[in-house]
């Protein structure tokens, strides 16, 4: 693990400078359709209680030039009208923040399920280029983003928007000569406006990317805990996240300078150009050219233009955020599976057929490389056939393509050469839903999810019934320990497994793969952390389930293979001998040379 970044990783967006305006918003207008009620009594809200706020200033007016004790009962009636007004302004204000902070929510956990839904059913093929850690931080942060800007800053935006145009409206109705002042102010107050706000939205992208490297960082190692703490690891490991986070520190710092200076800038040129406007307007008052009350009014909404200029500016800098956020988020839902499910798949045999029929597996001249190792070859022109109901082993050396034929055989990726076939079907030609169906797996390394004992083992199959469950596990071996445990087949068995050994964990992947009852089992080193009682115990049960079955095995330990109907001997991704096992041994080579090692020691 290093500090230094990998250049070669490709990720979404990385390759592509952000845009300079907001067009990535509009990538939301998708996920706001659908509640168009909720958006349009926003709407509404918004447009009344901007309507009444600037209701105010007019009301003012009349107070101010009706003040005196001739027209009591007219300041009555003014005053009335500003009673009214502020209830109907609270009323439709907060009946807006109801409205427009649901929206927000609603939005944000739909565009959340709806980059979930994508991305976790993209293979594997596709988090060799993108890390979990990046995706999590869009999942997060950005949406968080997001949920600020439909909950909060649009409705901000919109109304200053109403605001600046309706108060601008009133300021011409109330001085013309006045308001044409303010006008030839407004492209000093703009230009900032305009020109800084990219610059934000530069610095916001980058601040994301900068949290994003912390979160990927941080999860890597935390799901490591126990090898960064087994080899004291934690000093090297803080300072590396330390850098990240300090890394996202100098980024967000330098957007909030920038927008600070934006603000500032906004603020101090809008003040000044209205002072001076009301400078001109006490002499026209002076001068009886306009009224005490009319001058109020259009101070007022001097105030209120103002104010939503400086508003405005504001949400600008969050508005270019959150559409750095919403492009992120987008390139997530926009990128494409490497395996692609084809236009019209094939069906495959039906599973209901007589079942030794089923599970032919055929590699026809088969070559592979991982996408982010191009240079090196993990399969060279592979071919050999597994009939129906057979069990079949592949051994060799580490690295000579033994689960790499897992991988492909699932289609989490494609050969670059050749094809993989079931039941003489090839599997590019196939849903992968589909034929996904017919194979039940226990990987070198079982993935145990933060759940109870019993719902890790229904995981392939989510309606089994509790007595299933347990026939599975006593067929595993598990049964006795699961019992054991403190709430028995309910206990919470930690994240990834933690209360489990190793054994444990692989017997609940054995007892998952056997409840799932599929035509073609896969075994990828599955009795590698048993002990040897329960090692023969699990033998016993997986000859029985292969006794129906197509069975694959992968395996290091040439005690767990000498039964299988045939041995596959793989070297640098190539056949080199297939038998059975006295047959190998008798014949020399590779094989026998592992078993010289592993029988004699």
């Amino acid at each position: 693990m290093s500090d230094s970044r990998d250049n070669s990783r490709v990720e979404p967006g990385d390759a592509r400078a952000p845009s300079k305006d907001l067009r990535p918003l509009s990538a939301l207008w998708g996920f706001v359709r659908p509640h168009g009620g909720l958006a349009l009594l926003a709407l509404v809200a918004l447009l009344a209680s901007s309507a009444f706020t600037l209701a105010i200033p007019a009301a003012l007016r009349g107070v101010v030039d009706s003040f005196s004790p001739k027209h009591a009962a007219e300041i009555d009636r003014y005053f009335v009208w500003l009673l009214v007004a502020a209830g109907a302004l609270a009323v439709f204000t907060a009946l807006r923040f109801y409205a427009v902070a649901g929206l927000g929510e609603r939005v944000v956990a739909d565009i959340r399920r709806a980059v979930y839904g994508h991305v976790v059913g993209m293979s594997p093929a596709f988090f060799e280029r993108m890390r979990i850690g990046e995706t999590l931080s869009r999942l997060t942060t950005d949406t968080t983003v997001i949920q600020g800007v439909i909950g909060v800053s649009s409705s901000v935006a919109l109304r200053n928007i109403l605001i600046l145009v309706g108060g601008a409206a009133m300021m011409t109705a109330t001085s013309p000569s006045l308001s044409g002042l303010v006008l030839l102010a407004t492209p000093a107050v703009v230009l900032p406006v305009v020109l800084l706000g990219r610059r934000v939205r530069g610095l916001s992208r980058l601040a994301q990317d900068r949290i994003a490297d912390s979160s990927a960082t941080a999860g890597e190692t935390l799901q490591a805990s126990q090898t960064v703490q087994a080899f004291g690891y934690e000093p090297e490991a803080r300072r590396i996240f330390d850098a990240d986070v300090e890394a996202a520190y100098g980024a967000a710092l330098k957007r909030i300078r920038m927008r600070a200076i934006l603000t500032g800038l906004v603020i101090f040129i809008a003040v000044g150009a209205i002072a001076g406007v009301l400078w001109v307007g006490a002499q026209n008052v002076l001068s009886r050219q306009m009224s005490p009350g009319e001058l109020t009014q259009f101070l007022l909404y001097s105030v209120f233009v103002a104010g939503s200029v400086g508003a405005l500016s504001e949400v600008w800098s969050e508005l270019q955020r959150a559409a750095g956020a919403t492009e992120r988020l987008m390139e997530l839902l926009a990128a494409k599976d490497p395996i692609q499910p084809p236009a019209q798949p094939v069906a495959p045999t039906d599973i209901s057929l007589d079942r030794p029929k089923l599970g032919e597996i055929t590699f026809d001249n088969v070559s592979f490389r991982y996408p982010t190792r191009p240079n090196a070859p993990v399969l060279n022109q592979l071919s050999f056939q597994v009939k129906p109901g057979e069990t079949v082993a592949l051994v060799g050396a580490s690295g000579a393509g033994k689960s790499t034929c897992f991988q492909l055989l699932m289609r989490f990726f494609d050969p670059d050469q050749g094809a993989v076939r079931l039941d003489g079907v090839d599997l590019r030609a196939m849903a992968p839903s589909t034929f996904r169906r017919r194979f039940a797996t226990v990987p070198q390394e079982p993935a145990i999810f933060a759940a109870s004992a019993a719902e890790n083992i229904r995981f392939g199959c989510p309606d089994a019934t509790l007595a299933d469950v347990k026939a599975a596990a006593e067929a595993a071996a598990a049964h006795e320990f699961i019992a054991a445990l403190p709430d028995g087949y309910d206990c919470f068995v930690g994240e990834r497994g933690v209360m489990l050994s190793g054994g444990q964990k692989q017997r609940i992947a054995i007892a998952r793969a056997i409840l799932r009852d599929a035509p073609v089992l896969l075994l990828d080193e599955a009795t590698s952390a048993l002990d040897a009682e329960s090692e023969q115990a699990v033998q016993q049960a997986v000859a029985r389930l292969s006794a129906e079955r197509t069975t694959l095995v992968v395996a290091h330990r040439l005690a767990t293979v000498k039964s299988a109907d045939r041995i596959l001997v793989l070297e640098e991704g190539r056949l080199v001998a297939s038998g059975v096992h006295d047959q190998l041994v008798a014949e020399g080579g590779l094989y026998a040379r592992l078993a010289r090692l592993q029988f004699s020691a």
